[in-house]
């Protein structure tokens, strides 16, 4: 499988999302067996956040990766609200209680808020010594962000934000700006919460001449690109299964083009689109 160098871990360049889990207890055990066997297909990092059911979906995830945890690069979220320099310990433990776990390999600020980027950074690092955490990046941040970000330090390692086909503003100058830099990206929503998107005829056209169905097409459209990781959620262990073989799917110079005329890339800055 396709990997992408982050956090000086080698991570499958598709991982398993886990926004909008743990919100029905009656769907847990399908949510904790789609992501154990997300691990056993190579889909080996998992991203979430203790915003996502309000820690239901890290509950869902510790039990996914019982027994498991070495095998897995464990990656969440702290609220902004959170994010200072006694919030972020403190949510940190709650996390990691939810998880089952002594570290998480990656964790971000989920958005900015009000909190001084320098406070919330000596506040990571403080977590990175105490081996709390292994690295810590940021999410929805755009250009500007991580310019202010770089004034107070360059260890950011990673910046997750919105990207699909049709949600490409970020290449007319943040993924530019990141690959100058070796910062991964990771791409949330890479199937655009799986809604018109996936029925658009582009896709499935492509899909059906690579014997691939419009959400492999879009995956692979996404981490097309070096250093850019995606990380659709799938409870479906069909769509499981999907997810993990797309990361193995080579889009033509045709496919490409043919996507850029349904799907036009940016010409101007465009505000950085969250969800």
């Amino acid at each position: 499988m396709r990997t992408v160098k982050l956090a000086e871990h080698n991570v499958p360049a598709i991982g398993q999302g886990t926004w909008y889990m743990g919100e029905d207890p009656g769907r847990q055990p399908a949510e904790v067996a789609a992501l154990q066997h997300g691990i056993e297909l190579g889909l080996s990092l998992i991203d979430t956040a203790e915003m996502y059911a309000e820690g239901g979906a890290e509950k869902v995830v510790g039990k996914a990766i019982a027994g498991r945890r070495d095998n897995v690069f464990l990656v969440s979220k702290v609220y902004p609200h959170n994010a200072s320099l006694k919030g972020i310990p403190a949510a940190c433990e709650r996390s990691l209680q939810r998880l089952g776990t002594d570290h998480i390999d990656l964790y971000l600020l989920h958005w900015r808020g009000q909190y001084p980027l320098a406070e919330t950074v000596e506040a990571f690092e403080r977590l990175r010594v105490e081996g709390k955490i292994g690295r810590w990046g940021v999410s929805n941040f755009d250009v500007d962000d991580l310019r202010e970000l770089y004034q107070v330090s360059r260890d950011c390692a990673v910046n997750q934000v919105l990207y699909n086909p049709a949600q490409r503003g970020i290449e007319y100058d943040l993924l530019p700006w990141s690959h100058k830099r070796q910062l991964p990206t990771m791409a949330y929503c890479p199937l655009a919460q799986a809604g018109r998107l996936l029925k658009h005829p582009t896709l499935a056209e492509i899909a059906e001449r690579h014997g691939a169905t419009p959400a492999q097409v879009s995956l692979a459209w996404v981490i097309r690109q070096d250093g850019v990781i995606a990380i659709p959620k799938a409870v479906n262990l069909e769509h499981v299964r999907l997810n993990a073989a797309a990361a193995n799917l080579v889009l033509s110079h045709e496919d490409l083009r043919a996507i850029d005329r349904a799907f036009a890339p940016p010409t101007r800055k465009q505000h950085l689109s969250m969800v």
